[in-house]
């Protein structure tokens, strides 16, 4: 047996607050705690052009501290087995903002249904408003302004508020509800309209055949929202999305000026009538929001960069500020497909920013093989749910492959104390020494592990014992869908904040 020394993935936190201010310092290998561990030298397997410093802890290079967290026995899940599944699976926060935006919907129809006193105009006014708030929701500087405003809570607020607003990423649910409630209250437009139009009231022909034509429009577009037809046809939801809601928008324009036509007074003109309506100024807003991004979209060269046959990264370099934890959109088909990735940004290189790409589709894969030179870039970083970091005083961050990408950037920017687990395939073969030497550079106390040579771990355990022995407020993870589930689930049910990238959005 022989004795190695190794750098301790598990050192005890910081017990003040000079100790914690100490942790953004560049760290020095004196200063790193260490454990002597006795090791069959066969056991320990470290790459030979990587030397093991004091300052780095790779799972599968240096050390085996962390293989006996599967003997680690989970605290209890709470609030008993129907609760906490409605609770953390069913109505999760994203679904809540959907099911109040329906229920209040719901609420105003019955209340509406049950008066009699409405006719199409009035419903046309509650459709429009709808549509406005699913289509404003998404505007890239809503959703900054939004995320600027709650994730500004300070740290040192109580824990059950950050954890609140940090679930501001939930926001999607807002657009599906409102998207849901516009066209319900148009099944119900619609029903008025025709009835009008029949009895000889003041809907004309050209309102109702306008309005079946927005309405079938707007069920293609739910029915491949779905997050199971979604999920299979994502192509063709992107497609249904946006040349069928355009068209959409354009009929709303056709509607609005044939509806007031319909209600006006003989001696008002159309234009008068039009500035005076409510709707119209509203459909001008959500049309001009959907225009926004597309005013930014422009080619830029890029310098790609082979990190091996599974992983590219693609640096960018055109003076814009990537907030950590935003996304940027790409695409070299502009008006066919967008591919959103999260940016990486390094402290020292203001202006610019980059992207990994791992394979794992046909169009990853393309680009993977074929480097490209040039891209097309629509709109500006867009806050995710990386963006909730600086909220919280002490965090895991958990990423698996190149969900890295999200996290790098506050590792790299020593905003708070964090510990990192990546888990991934051969990481330094996949992503390059560069990423990896920065990443332990930054967080020394890094785990790193190697699914190659030590299999799948238990997610659930493993982030357990570090958040228990890093003495964290909360885990973030950046990984597929199936994996953020179950730990989020994991964590969540035993009463460990938790957040992970949602896909109902």
């Amino acid at each position: 047996m022989a004795s190695t020394t190794l750098a301790s993935a598990s050192s005890s936190p910081p017990s003040s607050s000079s100790s914690a201010r100490s942790s953004f310092e560049k760290p020095k290998s004196a200063d790193i705690p260490v454990v002597e561990k006795e090791c069959d030298s066969q056991s320990v397997t470290v790459d030979d052009q990587h030397s093991v410093s004091s300052s780095s802890v790779e799972k599968g290079y240096a050390s085996n501290h962390w293989e006996d967290y599967k003997d680690d026995s989970l605290p209890d899940k709470t609030n008993g087995h129907y609760l906490r599944n409605l609770r953390f699976q069913i109505f999760v926060i994203y679904r809540r903002l959907f099911g109040v935006v329906l229920i209040t919907n719901m609420a105003v129809f019955i209340a509406t249904a049950i008066k009699g006193d409405f006719n199409a105009m009035t419903l046309g006014q509650i459709v429009i408003a709808n549509i406005f708030v699913s289509v404003l929701i998404r505007l890239e500087h809503v959703v900054n302004i939004l995320f600027t405003i709650f994730c500004s809570v300070p740290p040192s607020w109580p824990l059950w508020i950050r954890c609140f607003a940090a679930r501001i990423y939930s926001l999607g649910g807002i657009h599906s509800g409102c998207a849901v409630s516009a066209t319900i209250w148009l099944v119900f437009f619609a029903a008025q309209a025709t009835r009008e139009m029949i009895t000889g009231g003041k809907t004309s022909v050209a309102t109702v055949t306008i309005t079946y034509i927005i309405l079938s429009l707007l069920l293609t577009i739910i029915g491949f929202a779905y997050p199971k037809v979604r999920s299979v046809a994502h192509d063709r939801f992107e497609r249904t999305h946006r040349f069928m809601g355009w068209t959409a928008v354009g009929l709303v324009w056709a509607l609005i000026i044939l509806l007031t036509n319909d209600y006006r007074e003989p001696s008002q003109s159309l234009g008068r009538a039009l500035t005076l309506s409510a709707s119209f100024w509203l459909v001008v807003v959500l049309t001009l929001s959907i225009i926004a991004p597309w005013t930014h979209l422009r080619k830029y060269t890029v310098d790609s960069q082979a990190l091996s046959e599974h992983a590219l990264r693609i640096n960018f370099n055109y003076g814009t500020y990537a907030v950590p934890g935003s996304f940027i959109r790409i695409s070299n088909s502009p008006l066919l497909e967008w591919h959103s990735f999260a940016t990486m940004a390094e402290p020292n290189k203001p202006g610019q920013y980059s992207v990994i790409i791992s394979r794992a589709g046909d169009w990853t894969s393309k680009m993977i093989d074929n480097p490209p030179k040039e891209m097309w870039v629509r709109g500006v970083p867009t806050c995710g749910v990386m963006r909730i970091a600086p909220m919280f005083r002490r965090l895991v961050l958990v990423a698996t492959g190149s969900g890295i990408a999200p996290i790098a950037p506050h590792v790299l920017a020593r905003m708070m104390p964090i510990r990192l687990l990546w888990v991934s395939m051969t990481v330094r073969e996949t992503f390059g020494d560069a990423l990896v030497d920065a990443l332990l550079e930054a967080e020394p106390g890094a785990v790193l592990y190697d699914t190659r040579k030590h299999g799948r771990p238990d997610m659930v355990k493993l982030v357990h014992r570090m958040y228990k022995d890093f003495d964290a407020e909360a885990v973030c993870i950046i990984s597929n869908q199936k994996l953020t589930q179950k730990v989020v689930y994991g964590l969540m049910s035993r009463g460990i904040p938790a957040f992970g990238a949602i896909w109902d959005s």
